[in-house]
């Protein structure tokens, strides 16, 4: 019997939404995406009990199989830019978490990746930032120039090759404390062919991109090794590595509208870049 994590939500509709967005990843696993933690019980509103994964440190085999089935999960793709998983409760707000992360309902779908970015990552963000005090209007303009320029399309690029041309299906949430490493003679379904477990994740329709810059954001070990097996089963467009900092901007945001501090600093130095 696997052991058990205990994960309690203030709100019953966050225990729905990660138990609809774990199972949503988990579908991908059938062809080849990244293994995610099981939900075994949701025996009370605000209460999940989770598989529970051992972590330790990568070997270089697990870094490489976790690179390239990162690239069959996203490659699972998504209805639409901004949707979030299906089973996602409360359909009217579309938002969830202490983050307040926006989604977007198929009605209100964006054409392209970068008038969704722009708009329910960049501004969505800002605005509640600039509310609460942390923005000026001279620093909110500078975000607002890099938002402009996403919905004009500057910033476009294709998806990885796996891909295709519409979202990629996201993890959402990928920092290096939601990759969890299965230590040596644990038993995870009798194995861990894609090398890496997925947990905690806020998963929605996006560019692939994003999942790999918040990969960076943290320091995840070996992430070269896992970025270069991601790259030769599902070939990066050119200068994806010019763009890392602008897919970065999402989790910089989120981070300066919840504890401010240093984080607005790398915010801004970050959206100079691109505006």
């Amino acid at each position: 019997m696997a052991e058990t994590f205990v994960k309690t939500f203030t709100d019953p509709d966050e225990a729905t939404a990660e138990a609809a967005g774990l199972a949503w990843l988990a579908e991908a696993e059938a062809t080849g995406g990244t293994r995610t933690a099981r939900v075994l019980a949701h025996p009370e509103p605000r209460v999940l009990h989770l598989e529970q994964i051992s972590d330790g440190a990568p070997t270089t085999a697990q870094a490489e199989r976790f690179g390239r089935s990162l690239a069959h999960t996203h490659a699972a793709g998504a209805a639409h830019w901004g949707a979030p998983s299906p089973g996602f409760p409360s359909p009217g707000a579309l938002r969830m978490g202490r983050s307040r992360t926006a989604f977007v309902s198929a009605a209100d779908a964006p054409d392209t990746w970068g008038e969704f970015f722009a708009e329910y990552r960049i501004r969505d963000y800002v605005h509640r930032i600039v509310d609460a005090g942390g923005f000026d209007g001279s620093e909110a303009a500078v975000f607002e120039r890099v938002a402009e320029r996403l919905e004009d399309g500057e910033f476009g690029s294709p998806q990885p090759g796996l891909v295709g041309d519409g979202p990629a299906r996201l993890h959402g949430d990928l920092w290096a404390g939601n990759v969890l490493w299965p230590t040596p003679g644990q038993p995870v379904d009798g194995t861990t062919p894609t090398g890496a477990v997925l947990i905690d994740a806020n998963p929605h329709g996006g560019h692939a991109e994003t999942d790999l810059a918040l990969l960076g954001l943290f320091g995840l070990p070996r992430l070269e090794t896992v970025l270069a097996a991601y790259d030769e089963e599902s070939p990066l467009a050119d200068g994806w590595q010019e763009r890392v900092e602008l897919h970065q901007l999402a989790p910089l945001l989120l981070h300066v509208f919840l504890f401010g501090g240093s984080y607005t600093g790398a915010a801004l130095r970050a959206a100079r870049r691109y505006a």
